[in-house]
């Protein structure tokens, strides 16, 4: 019976409690925002700070949405911002109101950032006379915006966007490889698994599918082992180019805590899948070479080029949740 409850996991509770925004606030009172109490407005932009960050935006980008909200309504604010945490107290003259938040993973959002944005810049115009609690209710609205793509169509999206480097064998096997290990990271990420185990798990199938394939057609229709190239291409859909960026811009702006934290998780990732990708190497006997060279003009390179470019940016745009109009 034990065992069968630790299985189920029914009993396990969530390592991070839920904060109840709502708490902060109260259902009947009409009073705007900027007359509310100090907890109340520092709520507001409590969780608008940790809701950009939940984004993968950079400290840099959350503070100043929280300082634009803060001067809003009447209130100073300072924030200590790392890769899954905020610190911050507003003061307004009299009191003053600390907290600290944390998020339960990082990911890119680029359309829920998107709409926190335009509410922080329509701030003044559209939600300064709203109560607390209805600002709360529109930013639930906001929270909502999870996964606007399907496991599948991630895994597509992620195919597209490493057509790299090589020929029809190379992408065709990379399409494939990439598609089955974006598959199963976004599946393993659905369900709340460790980020290890993630990494581990799509990197190597993405490899053995890479492989097998190659295999096969090595076996039916005589491919060029020099093919083997290409499975590298297959697993760079782990690469966390977000992090890397955001972390480069942070320390530029001297923010330390935060750019030290996401250089760190970026590495940490590109350990973890070079090293299962070795391994894996190991395992299959691949010796990969540089790419064979294809036969093709000046025009027909410039052309697939820009194709590829193409299916590039827009795999990686679906991979970061970006509706199709942005």
């Amino acid at each position: 019976m034990i065992m069968k409850t630790a299985i189920t996991g029914a009993n396990i509770k969530k390592n991070h409690m839920d904060i109840l925004w709502h708490e902060y606030a109260d259902k009947t009172d009409p009073t705007p925002i900027t007359e509310a109490s100090l907890p109340a407005k520092a709520s507001v932009v409590g969780r608008v700070g940790i809701m950009m960050l939940s984004c993968g935006t950079g400290a840099w980008r959350v503070r100043s949405s929280m300082n634009e909200l803060s001067e809003l309504m009447n209130m100073t604010c300072t924030v200590d911002i790392g890769l899954m945490s905020i610190n911050y107290t507003c003061f307004d003259g009299e009191q003053s109101f600390s907290q600290s938040l944390c998020l339960t993973n990082t990911s890119v959002n680029t359309s829920q950032l998107n709409r926190l944005e335009k509410l922080v810049s329509g701030f003044a115009d559209q939600e300064i006379t709203k109560s607390c609690e209805m600002i709360h209710s529109t930013l639930d609205e906001i929270e909502k915006i999870h996964g606007l793509y399907s496991p599948g169509a991630l895994a597509l999206a992620a195919a597209l966007a490493f057509l790299l480097g090589g020929g029809v064998i190379e992408m065709l096997c990379a399409f494939i490889g990439a598609g089955i290990g974006n598959y199963i990271r976004c599946k393993m990420t659905k369900h709340h698994l460790t980020l290890f185990l993630g990494i581990i798990s799509s990197v190597s199938a993405a490899c053995l599918s890479y492989t097998v394939l190659l295999r096969l057609l090595q076996l039916f229709f005589t491919v060029n082992v020099q093919h083997e190239a290409g499975y590298i291409c297959s697993m760079l859909f782990i690469i966390p180019g977000f992090p890397f960026i955001t972390s480069g811009i942070d320390l530029a702006k001297l923010d330390m805590r935060s750019g030290m934290e996401r250089l760190m998780y970026a590495l940490i990732v590109i350990l973890v899948a070079t090293m299962s990708a070795w391994i894996m190497a190991l395992i299959l006997h691949l010796k990969p070479v540089d790419f064979m060279k294809l036969s093709l003009s000046t025009e027909q390179w410039i052309l697939f080029r820009i194709l590829a470019s193409f299916c590039g940016v827009f795999g990686f745009s679906i991979m970061f949740n970006s509706s199709k109009k942005i």
